[in-house]
């Protein structure tokens, strides 16, 4: 299928997707108007066709990412009229309002997985919040240090990415978590992030991705020793951690990042808070440290937006996350 065939697909998506107790931890770790629905589709159409365009026309006009472009996942996140409040359990109508993303399914293959994961995501003009329901026999854990390397652990992931960086987010059962923010080397000076602090060459250090190393924009400068600030983060675990003599339900999860600590992420001029139709690149993943039993093709790394390659670092990838200033549908449909 042609490029723009395949653009044509992704930008008729987006459009249609905007028509349609026993365990808790917690860490501290402008209403815009309304716009009437043909404006959103053309502010949606216009930001689906620069994000896929730029991405194409640097590779000299073929769509070279190992994600299928015509499967991206597509989601419209509503706003909230009261913060969430951040326990980890998800009893709040406005989660149980939220639409669910489909069940995650393996990164590589796109198969489902054994065990369901869900994920949701909510705003107000303060945070951008993120739910994940995570459905586990079994829940285990071991590290208890902040940026501890949780990708060694069973753990959910988020990604949020803008022009010329993106912010990486892991979490366990035990409301653990590691955090690293990525800043593309090939805009570093030009986006201006390299006259920030937080950004001075000695703390970065260079990464070029896990198994998608050919990126086209090339390597990337990760602060490994990042804490977002102001960042809030809940587990609910319905169960009991690391004690296989019984059976667990599973975990809950609930993110909440304040706009204002995601202005690196805002070199290009958004606004934050978004406004009505404004368009983010998300990614959502689980991890697990085992793996479905053959004949099952298990890679153990579990996606909303599988990546086709084991690698989560590929912005491109991610879902289309369209910012929606009515509040959630009564029935809400289950995402893409």
């Amino acid at each position: 299928m042609s490029v723009w065939r395949r653009t044509q697909a992704t930008l008729q998506t987006v459009a249609e997707w905007h028509d349609i107790d026993q365990k808790q931890s917690e860490m501290s770790c402008w209403r815009r108007p309304q716009v009437k629905m043909p404006l959103v589709k053309a502010m949606l159409f216009l930001s689906a066709t620069v994000l896929i365009t730029l991405a194409t026309s640097a590779q000299g006009g073929a769509w070279k990412f190992p994600c299928a472009a015509t499967n991206l996942a597509h989601y419209t996140a509503f706003q909230v009229a009261a913060p969430i409040r951040m326990d980890g359990k998800l009893d709040e109508p406005e989660w149980k309002a939220a639409p669910r993303s489909a069940r995650f399914a393996d990164i590589i293959t796109g198969q489902p997985a054994i065990h369901d994961t869900r994920a949701a995501v909510l705003w107000d003009g303060k945070y951008l919040y993120v739910a994940y329901w995570v459905e586990e026999p079994f829940v285990s854990a071991k590290f208890t240090n902040h940026n501890d390397l949780i990708y060694n652990d069973n753990d959910v992931e988020c990604f949020i990415a803008g022009p010329d960086a993106y912010y990486e987010l892991e979490i366990n059962a035990f409301n653990t978590c590691y955090e690293v923010f990525f800043v593309w080397e090939n805009t570093f000076e030009r986006s201006g992030l390299s006259k920030l602090p937080e950004f001075e060459r000695s703390k970065l250090v260079p990464f070029n991705g896990v198994a998608y190393t050919n990126h086209f924009r090339g390597g990337r400068l990760g602060n490994f020793n990042h804490t977002l600030p102001g960042m809030k983060t809940a587990v609910h675990v319905d169960g009991t951690i690391n004690l296989d003599a019984d059976r667990d339900r599973g975990w809950t999860v609930e993110l909440a990042f304040p706009w204002e600590s995601l202005s690196w992420l805002a070199t290009d001029g958004r606004a934050l808070p978004p406004k009505e139709g404004d368009v983010w690149r998300m990614d959502f993943s689980r991890f697990n440290t085992y793996k479905e039993a053959p004949p099952a093709k298990d890679s153990g790394g579990w996606f909303w937006s599988p990546h086709g390659v084991w690698d989560s670092h590929i912005p491109e990838c991610f879902a289309f996350i369209t910012f929606s200033t009515n509040g959630a549908p009564v029935n809400p449909p289950t995402a893409r």
